[in-house]
């Protein structure tokens, strides 16, 4: 697993039960566009840093929130791209999805190597969290990389602004931390 931009984890299909044309059965790689044509330069903190209030960048972390635009009537994927300009020696990727009606996990994958991570899916407090965890002793190389959580909804476009992410990381013995959250509304297939 020394490849730094392989996925070690599949996405699994959305729900066939309901129909959903339009849904491709292999979706887009967690690499596709992932070498995007600009790359924040990192920032250089001269104190201490406290959780970022309203995140995208904190140190060595960028981060940015969307729903998959594979995601349809019954079924979504909330996408947590995570770009990491140096070595980080603890991260912790937390995604919460609001009970806004049907809510229920259909799996979770990242593109990070999955041996180096626990993962976790709970229900608490009118969310659905997904946390991953970098385990002791590993590293999560400097690149660009997704966490992604599904989960099937009640039919029709879901609001998706109560959702949010949380991403912590360690590098250097300092401790960075971004949030974010995602579009207020998604549409059906090819609706956002």
């Amino acid at each position: 697993m020394a490849g730094a931009t392989a996925a070690t984890s599949r996405p699994p299909s959305p729900p066939a039960a309901p129909p959903a044309p339009g849904v491709p059965s292999a979706r887009s790689s967690p690499e596709a566009g992932a070498s995007a044509t600009r790359s924040p330069a990192p920032r250089a903190s001269a104190t201490p840093a406290p959780p970022a209030a309203k995140g995208e960048q904190d140190g060595p972390l960028w981060s940015d929130g969307s729903v998959d635009p594979h995601s349809n009537d019954f079924w979504a994927q909330s996408d947590v791209t995570l770009r990491i300009s140096r070595q980080l020696t603890a991260l912790t990727v937390r995604l919460k999805v609001a009970q806004t009606g049907g809510v229920s996990d259909t799996g979770a994958w990242h593109s990070l190597p999955e041996a180096d991570f626990t993962q976790t899916v709970t229900a608490r407090d009118g969310f659905l969290v997904y946390t991953w965890t970098l385990r002791p002793g590993s590293r999560a190389a400097a690149g660009e990389w997704v966490f992604a959580g599904q989960y099937n909804h009640e039919q029709g476009g879901r609001d998706a602004e109560n959702d949010s992410y949380t991403i912590t990381g360690s590098a250097g013995g300092r401790q960075y931390a971004v949030t974010g959250g995602f579009a207020a509304h998604t549409g059906g297939a090819g609706g956002s």
